[in-house]
């Protein structure tokens, strides 16, 4: 039951809202009664914590799954994209927006799995790249993972930019755009137009 509730509320709240999506709500498409819900869960917040986990730990997961093909640095750093675009497919707003603003504590602890993920991901990534020669040799790691998680996540903090999710996304395929072409080779550069291709076709 608690896996139950916790799919459905990450389901409701990555489309209608963590702020929209009441317990009523989740109650009565789960077809429970609220007390079930506070059962499991003392109120909405831990739900939200719960919901939240179980989404990095799947991002996680598939994430993995993506490292273990035979893609070169390239086309992973799409793949992995691609994740994110297919789960947010139906997020009207940003959720990392949503949670900044209205569960400030869960966003902080997710943020700190979301760096440790990151940096785990781009270091690995950015090594494939160098050994395949799609990325140029000499570029620093370590300072390289730092402006490519301050760009990708500054998305969400700054006023700048929309919190509508399919903007987000679209923001985010420049900023990876922009990443690759600051590291690539020029081996690199003619993978990275052929992923862009790519996805301009689909």
């Amino acid at each position: 039951m608690v896996d139950k509730i916790i799919d459905k509320a990450g389901e409701m709240f990555l489309t209608l809202g963590f702020k929209s999506t009441t317990m009523d709500d989740i109650a009565r498409e789960l077809g429970v009664s609220k007390k079930t819900l506070y059962k499991y869960f003392p109120n909405k917040t831990a739900l939200v914590d719960a919901s939240t986990e179980a989404v990095h730990n799947t991002i996680s997961e598939t994430i993995n799954k993506v490292k273990s093909e035979n893609y070169n640095a390239v086309e992973e750093e799409f793949a992995v994209k691609a994740i994110f675009k297919e789960m947010f497919k139906n997020a009207k707003t940003s959720p990392m927006f949503q949670l900044k603003k209205y569960y400030p504590e869960t966003y902080t602890k997710l943020i700190e799995r979301e760096v440790c993920m990151f940096r785990d991901c781009n270091i690995d990534n950015l090594e494939k790249g160098i050994n395949q020669g799609l990325y140029r040799p000499e570029i620093k790691r370590d300072l390289l993972v730092n402006f490519y998680f301050t760009l990708v996540f500054g998305v969400f903090e700054s006023e700048l930019y929309s919190n509508d999710m399919q903007q987000v996304m679209q923001i985010e395929y420049e900023i990876l755009e922009y990443h690759i072409r600051a590291i690539a080779t020029a081996k690199g550069v003619k993978e990275l137009e052929k992923q862009l291709k790519n996805i301009n076709l689909n």
